[in-house]
């Protein structure tokens, strides 16, 4: 079996998706799937000098843009392959698509995700599924899931609905950008998508690079999971032997034959990648040809995206649907230009937000770690929060390496700044002092022991 997902979707041609396939999805999904809201963002707006937008695809029914793919391929199926059941794998959010497709067609499906899918999402694919769908979890990742759901239609006949890696799943997900033309009057300058498996991006960027050539198109993986970007810089797709599934909804170790496909296609660079030296992002014109490129961001900054979003526009979003916002930091965009982000989930599970809050002041560089070691003396702890600590910082961590030494000794201690400049201060009253002090960097081997 082969070690990338949706194996029984594969063919040996890609499907071609084109622009007319896209306005067909959007007639056959039309009395099912919710037009969402496309919403001017005064703060976003401020920030960059250009009128940002978020397409709410958040509002779905379902909290996630993937009821688009799931119906739009669910609705094309044969009477002989709706009986034969469906499969699916999801990271969450497309089996809550096709779990709401099988109720509302009455066709029975099986839904393989990894076992640290968000219990959120997890209640939610109940929900929508009710007595047609049997969920099912298996493996650590997206593609653990993906390989059981191919054996499970290999031994039983099911049909199988890929997530992104098919044609009538990209139309589906395409209709997003013939909706946002609709509702602006006229394209976007500038359209952010995050990516994936790539079944959305490479919907809405075949769309408008057929209807709009001059929109400039930007892809944002995180960090931890670039599978796009490192397909197209390997000249094709490749298994990611490790990711950081945090983003779940974007945690995906081989992006899809038919999304790379359309992506190279369509002339994407990469701009940023672990092998490649950082450059910076070219402005976006108003009008003109339009780029298109594929950038990633940190983790922590995703995080950060999403406490912002929640805190001025009430805005849920899950951690792949604050990575469009997100990447507005790594790009500049023309005064007075539109902008399009794409808010493509809003499935978060309320018990997450402490590790988000947590990951979002490591990124802002409020938050650090160290190991303190403790003279053998007494009062060796009042000192240091006397001498070491600043005015406005505060210890959110305490505890010593050693159970059985409460007193003296090394001790773990995280320590939340007033502000990020304050780091070169404390760590010179560190030196000052006569205690051993080790920092912690994030992405050490003892850092991972706190995340």
């Amino acid at each position: 079996m082969s070690n990338s997902p949706d194996v029984a979707a594969r063919t040996t041609e890609p499907f071609a998706v084109t622009a007319n396939d896209i306005d067909v999805a959007a007639q056959r999904i039309s009395g099912v799937v919710a037009a969402t809201p496309l919403q001017f963002c005064e703060r976003l707006s401020a920030a960059t000098g250009a009128n940002v937008y978020l397409k709410r695809e958040d509002q779905q029914i379902v909290r996630s843009y993937k009821i688009r793919g799931a119906y739009n391929l669910m609705a094309q199926l044969s009477p002989q392959e709706l009986a034969a059941g469906v499969v699916t794998a999801s990271a969450g959010n497309h089996a809550q698509g096709v779990a709401f497709a099988c109720r509302t067609m009455q066709v029975r499906g099986r839904v393989y995700v990894p076992v640290n899918t968000p219990k959120q999402k997890r209640d939610r694919i109940r929900v929508h599924g009710g007595a047609f769908v049997e969920l099912i979890l298996i493996g650590d990742t997206f593609d653990d899931a993906a390989a059981a759901a191919a054996a499970d239609v290999a031994r039983t006949g099911a049909t199988m609905v890929p997530p992104f890696d098919d044609a009538r799943t990209v139309a589906g997900q395409g209709t997003i950008a013939a909706e946002i033309i609709e509702q602006l009057g006229s394209a976007p300058d500038t359209v952010v998508m995050p990516v994936g498996g790539g079944g959305c991006i490479a919907g809405i960027s075949t769309y408008l690079r057929e209807r709009s050539p001059s929109t400039a198109l930007v892809g944002v993986e995180p960090s931890g999971a670039a599978s796009m970007t490192a397909a197209l810089v390997a000249g094709g797709p490749v298994t990611l032997s490790d990711i950081d599934p945090f983003v779940d909804g974007a945690a995906v170790c081989r992006i899809g034959d038919v999304p790379y496909a359309a992506l190279q296609a369509l002339g994407a660079q990469v701009v940023s990648h672990a092998s490649l030296p950082l450059v910076a992002v070219p402005s976006f014109p108003a009008g003109g040809a339009g780029p298109f490129l594929m950038t990633q961001i940190d983790e922590g900054a995703i995080c950060t995206a999403m406490l912002e979003l929640y805190q001025n526009e009430g805005v849920i979003a899950e951690p792949a649907g604050a990575l469009s916002v997100a990447a507005l930091n790594n790009i500049t965009v023309a005064p007075g230009s539109t902008v399009v982000c794409l808010i493509s989930g809003g499935n978060n599970d309320v018990s997450r937000y402490g590790e988000i809050l947590e990951r979002s002041l490591v990124h802002l560089g409020l938050k650090h770690y160290f190991l303190v070691d403790f003279p053998q003396e007494p009062g060796a702890l009042r000192r240091f929060l006397d001498e070491v600590l600043g005015p406005d910082d505060d210890v959110t961590l305490f505890e010593y390496v050693k159970r059985n030494n409460r007193e003296t000794g090394a001790a773990l201690v995280g320590i939340e700044l007033g502000v990020a400049t304050g780091l070169s201060a404390l760590l010179e009253r560190m030196r000052a002092s006569r205690l051993t002090v080790e920092q912690l960097e994030p992405g050490s081997p003892a850092y991972r022991y706190l995340t």
